[in-house]
């Protein structure tokens, strides 16, 4: 179903990452996790990208979060300023949470994070008290979306862990470091067999966590995957 609303705020997560909120329009509904069609312009102009919702259901807006790459749908998606129209169609994707476990697992890197922010969001507002370990990889520090957020949220919220590894940190750096592997996975995830995975990202590596869980033992059946096609 398509949608007309309009930018409500935009904020800069980083810098080469921006998250742009709209008004929820009327009769919207989705699940956490689930992602929605963007279309800007119209016209010859028009471009259409599909996007996973960093909001959660139980906020009052909805939000995308995207890395500003240079291509012209990025371009257009920064030029955003709060009024402006937008049309999107949506929500669509299996990729979901409802409080459906105890314990979960996460493994994510770069802009994959976006769903997982929407199912943290989502099991702290429900009060689920849903066991949440995160595993969040970047190239550098600068490069973590939704850092402070996620700092407060473990600060009040017990269930929540995440940790923040970094591929190439600078020398002042104390946390963890280096691609996520199988022992990072036992280390930080010490429990691990007893938790449902769910891993985003770009393809090459969310098939690399698939095959490093699987290396570990867990089933295939603890195991839910999304990829994102691309960056542009």
């Amino acid at each position: 179903m398509i949608f007309e609303t309009n930018v409500i705020e935009t904020i800069q997560r980083t810098p080469d990452i921006k998250s742009i909120r709209f008004e929820k329009p009327q009769g919207f509904h989705y699940l956490a996790g689930q992602y929605i069609f963007v279309t800007l312009g119209n016209g010859p102009d028009e471009m259409t990208k599909h996007f996973t919702l960093s909001s959660s259901p139980t906020e009052d807006f909805l939000e995308i979060t995207k890395r500003l790459t240079g291509h012209p749908f990025a371009n257009a998606l920064a030029s955003l300023s709060v009024g402006d129209k937008v049309s999107m169609n949506g929500a669509f994707g299996k990729f979901t949470f409802q409080g459906d476990y105890d314990k979960v697992g996460m493994l994510s890197g770069g802009i994959g994070i976006t769903p997982l922010r929407s199912i943290i969001k989502y099991s702290i507002d429900q009060k689920s008290g849903v066991s949440i370990t995160l595993l969040y990889s970047n190239r550098s520090e600068d490069d973590i979306a939704f850092r402070n957020e996620f700092e407060d949220i473990q600060k009040e919220n017990s269930s929540i862990k995440v940790i923040e590894t970094i591929t190439k940190p600078d020398p002042y750096w104390k946390g963890a470091s280096g691609r996520i592997n199988t022992e990072m996975v036992k280390k930080f995830i010490p429990d691990y067999p007893e938790r449902t995975f769910y891993t985003s990202g770009p393809q090459k590596m969310v098939e690399s966590m698939v095959s490093l869980l699987k290396e570990l033992g867990v089933p295939e059946e603890q195991i839910r995957q999304e990829y994102f096609p691309g960056y542009d």
